[in-house]
């Protein structure tokens, strides 16, 4: 597939988990997916269409929770600075995963979104 045609769309959905084997039950019976485990804190799902993942966390903050949407990125970097020169806040900088890179940012509304590629790192 030509990534060109995934730059700067959204490309992923990741939501907290406190229990992942109540989470998977749930959305298995409910929908169907299919899950992916990446180790103790993170497991990824399927739904036949979208991608998706689900981060561990100790507990939901009250009057917080939800989906981080993940836009895709062909140049992280040029991305990273057109969110600072626009207006926006790096809330996490860039860091690695197995199968990429990523940060996070808020826009100048407060809404976080992330941004990801799968290309290297520029030397």
């Amino acid at each position: 597939m030509d990534r060109s045609e995934q730059d700067r769309r959204i490309d992923y959905i990741e939501f907290p988990a406190v229990d992942f084997g109540v989470t998977k039950s749930f959305y298995t019976d409910v929908f169907g997916w299919s899950f992916q485990d990446w180790g103790p804190e993170y497991m990824s799902f399927e739904d036949g269409r979208l991608e998706g993942g689900f981060a561990r966390v100790d507990a939901m903050p009250e009057g917080e929770g939800g989906a981080l949407v993940i836009v895709y990125a062909l140049d992280i970097e040029a991305v990273g600075q057109a969110v600072v020169d626009s207006g926006g806040e790096i809330t996490k900088p860039i860091f690695e995963f197995p199968g990429g890179r990523r940060f996070h940012f808020a826009d100048p509304n407060g809404n976080e979104l992330g941004v990801w590629t799968d290309q290297p790192a520029k030397s």
